[in-house]
């Protein structure tokens, strides 16, 4: 430690501190109240005496100010560091081998429901079209047996008449035996196909008049006679459609037409049985 001397420090002063540094005798014996040069080589071996007062005080003050400023101590302890935790989740996940295992099963588990789902998507939209490719076929199917069986319909040829001569009838105006049907009607009247077929012949044919022939799909011939007028000269027609006119043209009494039915092109059949077997009642 330093020390000090001064030699205005007197005994009995007021000053808190006596240094004794050097023994030198003093010029007087009893100087400095009288202590004997023993006393004083024994005085110099002696720590400073305090005083008691406020420097202690101010000491601790100022040491306890020095260790909370280091951090050694601290009349108050200093809050922790905030601590963000999504910071530091990714930090832990990576750290814990047992949660990066359960999040890369979660993943896998994850990719798997999520190729189940796409599979059963893709899966139900095949049987949606599946079902959708079935539902067109048998409308289709539908149709065309619709279409198949008013193709192979048989109408009458004639909506508005009346029959006035039939099959084998014996008349002075018929060379023959009637070949045919007559449905009496005014002139005008429209002449439909009574079947899908072709037709093969049409212009004046004698006594026949205006006539027209069309060959059905079994070869069986109906033979429209005694036109006013020909509307379908040839090509292929379909049950219901419009061939020509009623009229009185060639060997005939009034306007009528005159149908005849000749299977495979040769002799003509009675047409009343010839419809009612196809479920028509002339």
């Amino acid at each position: 430690m330093a020390s000090s001397h001064s030699p205005a420090h007197l005994p009995g002063s007021t000053a808190g501190t006596q240094l004794l540094d050097h023994p030198w005798p003093p010029a007087h014996p009893g100087e400095y109240g009288g202590a004997a040069p023993q006393a004083a080589e024994a005085n110099r071996h002696r720590m400073p005496r305090q005083t008691r007062g406020t420097a202690p005080l101010l000491g601790v003050t100022a040491v306890a100010a020095t260790l909370g400023a280091t951090g050694f101590a601290s009349a108050t302890p200093a809050a922790a560091p905030a601590v963000e935790a999504p910071d530091e989740t990714p930090v832990a996940l990576s750290a814990d081998p047992g949660l990066a295992l359960a999040a890369r099963i979660q993943l896998q588990a994850d990719s798997q429901r999520t190729a189940a789902e796409e599979s059963a998507r893709l899966q139900a939209a095949k049987e949606a079209e599946a079902k959708r490719a079935a539902q067109q076929q048998e409308a289709k199917r539908a149709a065309e047996e619709a279409e198949r069986a008013k193709l192979a319909a048989i109408n009458l040829p004639v909506r508005d008449y009346n029959l006035s001569a039939h099959y084998g009838q014996s008349a002075s105006y018929w060379a023959h035996l009637h070949t045919g049907l007559d449905f009496a009607a005014d002139t005008g009247t429209p002449v439909y196909a009574v079947g899908q077929g072709t037709i093969t012949s049409a212009g004046w044919a004698g006594s026949y008049g205006y006539r027209i022939v069309e060959t059905l799909p079994d070869g069986t011939e109906i033979w429209y006679c005694h036109l006013s007028s020909i509307i379908k000269g040839s090509g292929k027609v379909v049950p219901g459609q419009q061939l020509g006119k009623v009229g009185a043209t060639g060997n005939v009494t009034g306007p009528h037409l005159h149908l005849e039915v000749r299977p495979g092109g040769g002799a003509p059949v009675d047409p009343e049985t010839w419809f009612e077997q196809r479920g028509i009642t002339p």
